[in-house]
């Protein structure tokens, strides 16, 4: 039996047609999504779509774009949305130097999400951008390492890759991965460990080669997949036996369900 991949961070719910476009990522091989939060006022539709679709996990929480929003009530909200078997992790969370929230909000707002996941025993999905120094040093400062999780879209260098797995985070391939001119992450994927790797899309965001400029497709994950295992030298079965049981191990609550996938 073929192991199903997983797309570890994807957005259905900002897809203008996401039954249809897992259908066409299901028959390409794809098993499982995990639908990651961005907005507070977002949560219900993406709970809503998590729930009309098999296989789909969601991951709510607050990105530093929407880090000025947050309130005590939302706390609450995110407590009880964590309760629901669907939920596997808390996420997008992070820091962010493009968008327009303050950094001391976005740093009090992630500094509470690490330390709701630990409280709720869920991973983190990470999201940064220009501020990795800081990023690192909140998860350590904050214990991060108790939950791990993964860094989304990761494309930066060994020696952080190497420090965010001792922080007990897997890193998450993207669509970047199958750019030409991305030397310097194809070099990293060459040399990461075996069990730091998962696979994802950001779709409808971060569209692959050859297809940058259009609506990124979850279908879209076999294009990354098929870098990664060039880079590596694997078969594509290898890749996805390997990437698969990294997402699980890493989403504990995803592995429990591993049999609905």
């Amino acid at each position: 039996m073929t192991t199903p991949l997983i797309d570890t961070h994807l957005h259905l719910n900002l897809l203008p047609q996401p039954l249809e476009a897992v259908a066409e990522a299901r028959a390409l091989g794809v098993g499982a999504w995990v639908v990651p939060g961005v907005r507070i006022d977002q949560w219900h539709e993406l709970m809503r779509v998590v729930g009309e679709i098999p296989g789909a996990w969601a991951a709510p929480g607050v990105h530093p774009l929407d880090a000025a929003a947050w309130n005590v009530d939302d706390r609450q909200k995110l407590t009880a949305l964590a309760a629901q078997p669907q939920v596997v992790a808390i996420g997008e969370v992070g820091l962010d130097r493009h968008v327009a929230t303050p950094m001391q909000t976005q740093l009090a707002v992630f500094c509470e999400m690490i330390q709701l996941a630990k409280e709720l025993k869920l991973p983190l999905l990470l999201h940064c951008r220009d501020c990795i120094g800081k990023l690192l040093e909140v998860l350590k400062q904050q214990g991060a390492n108790e939950v791990g999780g993964i860094f989304h879209a990761f494309s930066g260098s060994l020696e952080v890759a190497r420090q965010l797995i001792d922080l007990g985070f897997v890193l998450g391939i993207g669509g970047v991965a199958t750019y030409p001119e991305a030397k310097r992450l194809h070099e990293v994927v060459r040399q990461l460990p075996d069990e730091a790797l998962v696979l994802e899309t950001d779709a409808p965001d971060m569209t692959p080669h050859p297809y940058r400029g259009q609506i990124n497709q979850p279908a879209n994950l076999m294009l990354v997949a098929q870098q990664v295992a060039a880079l590596r030298g694997w078969s594509l079965e290898t890749l996805r036996e390997v990437t698969s049981r990294n997402a699980c191990r890493i989403l504990p609550r995803l592995a429990l369900n591993a049999g609905s996938i």
